[in-house]
């Protein structure tokens, strides 16, 4: 029996486990690898694709399902195949439509489960393009084959991704979706009901894992159903001030290895669970 048997810790990706700079500390892939050996389940839940985020689950070795695209997808990377995987439904076309006729200056980024195609950029999504490693694809949107994972767009200016918030709130299909603000710059569409929260909860089933003895961390807006729907609720220090309200403990930043630190506390008696 290890010290950490039936503990399920589930982290978002960018701004919480991962550095600015995209890296992962030597602290945290040492603690995550300590907590795994002594009975511990370690996840992932992104806004990402796997096909983007493969090179971080090869490092990290999650030893259970991790969650895809903000509550679109659960992947099991031993099979090498989703467990579940959900698509905006086809009035998704016409918003993306109206973005592009009332905002102009609006970046627009197409999901698909084998692809991210960027059909409108700007500097905000240029950054975006690099920073996360995509490749480059570029088409119109009405090429873009394929159901349709997420959409995002992007703008440097923050008042703009809450004018295009404005913009969607005032059109009746709207209600067929549901819309996040996943980084200052961004504002991602989703599918209807479903959140990363959701996928803490179904990947705690999977593990056979009593949601109560779970830590789910991150660092903004799109990660308040997992911070919220954890047993333990963790936000880090760089956190936005929503999901620093929806947390228990607000540890440090990304950048001081926020991971290590939660394993290091959870070893040391300094986080408990209510039974």
């Amino acid at each position: 029996m290890g010290k950490f048997d039936g503990i399920l810790i589930a982290t978002d990706l960018d701004a919480t486990l991962l550095c600015h700079d995209k890296s992962i500390t030597p602290e945290n892939l040492s603690a995550i690898e300590y907590f795994k050996e002594n009975g511990g389940t370690f996840t992932f839940i992104t806004g990402r694709s796997i096909i983007v985020v493969g090179h971080i689950y090869d490092i990290l070795k999650p030893n259970a399902p991790v969650g895809c695209f903000n509550g679109g997808a659960i992947y099991d990377g031993e099979k090498g195949e989703f467990i579940s995987r959900n698509t905006l439904p086809d009035e998704a076309m016409d918003l993306i439509r109206l973005v592009d006729e009332k905002m102009p200056d609006m970046a627009i980024e197409l999901c698909t489960y084998e692809n991210s195609y960027f059909c409108k950029t700007n500097p905000s999504m240029e950054r975006h393009i690099k920073s996360a490693g995509y490749r480059d694809l570029r088409c119109h949107y009405s090429e873009v084959k394929g159901p349709l994972a997420k959409a995002l767009f992007a703008h440097t200016d923050g008042d703009k991704i809450e004018e295009l918030r404005a913009l969607f709130e005032k059109e009746p299909i709207s209600e067929k979706f549901q819309f996040v603000r996943s980084f200052y710059e961004y504002l991602e569409m989703l599918p209807k009901g479903l959140d990363k929260g959701g996928h803490l909860i179904e990947i705690a089933k999977i593990k056979g894992i009593d949601t109560r003895r779970t830590i789910g961390i991150g660092d903004n807006d799109n990660d308040l159903s997992l911070i919220k729907n954890a047993g333990v609720d963790v936000a880090v220090s760089n956190a936005t001030d929503n999901a620093k309200s929806v947390a228990d403990i607000v540890t440090v930043s990304n950048e001081e290895s926020a991971i290590a630190k939660i394993i290091e506390d959870l070893d040391n008696g300094k986080i408990t669970f209510e039974v």
